[in-house]
């Protein structure tokens, strides 16, 4: 049970900074297309790791 929640606590970071990864490779006119500001990134990157 507990290595079941250390293991889903690894995937949730490593999908963190996979989109966080992703998103900065964005320039800021694709951000904006996205509707996404610079800042907003670390945001929406825990977002997706924790859905």
């Amino acid at each position: 049970m507990f290595v079941t929640y250390i293991l889903s606590q690894i995937r949730a970071y490593l999908r963190y900074r996979e989109t966080v990864r992703e998103l900065s490779q964005l320039n800021d006119r694709e951000l904006d297309d996205l509707g996404i500001s610079r800042f907003q990134i670390a945001s929406i990157a825990r977002q997706a790791a924790v859905a």
